[in-house]
């Protein structure tokens, strides 16, 4: 079991930034891929950013890229997203999640943005852009 819990979510401004936090505990994550996802009230979910535990491989979905990234400290079993240059249409609760998905993929590859890869969740954190 992996418990994962989010942080850092807010109300800013556009053009702001933020950075979110997963704290991920409960197992040893190296054969885990990270990833963050969004769902604004009325919309489908959405894949954020996706990183390997154990490799230096992300995977920047086309809504985040030159503006979001993802990164990660091992020793403290944290996982990160970085905001910047916030939008209204932005706002949404923000998921981290775990999928531990090397013995499909292989740990060395870019990390899935599917959904159904991942299957830890946390809480979310609400993240709310005004214009």
């Amino acid at each position: 079991q992996v418990h994962l819990v989010e942080s850092g979510g807010g109300l800013v401004q556009t053009g702001d930034s933020l950075r979110l936090s997963c704290a991920a505990s409960g197992r040893a994550l190296s054969n885990y891929a990270m990833a963050w996802f969004r769902q604004a009230p009325g919309r489908e979910r959405e894949f954020v950013a996706a990183t390997r535990w154990s490799a230096d491989r992300t995977y920047i979905a086309n809504l985040a890229l030159g503006r979001f990234s993802i990164s990660k400290d091992t020793a403290k079993n944290l996982v990160y997203l970085q905001m910047d240059s916030l939008k209204p249409e932005d706002t949404a609760v923000y998921y981290c999640t775990a999928g531990d998905d090397c013995s499909t993929y292989g740990c060395d590859t870019v990390p899935a943005p599917e959904a159904y890869e991942y299957n830890y969740w946390g809480q979310g954190t609400q993240v709310t852009v005004s214009s």
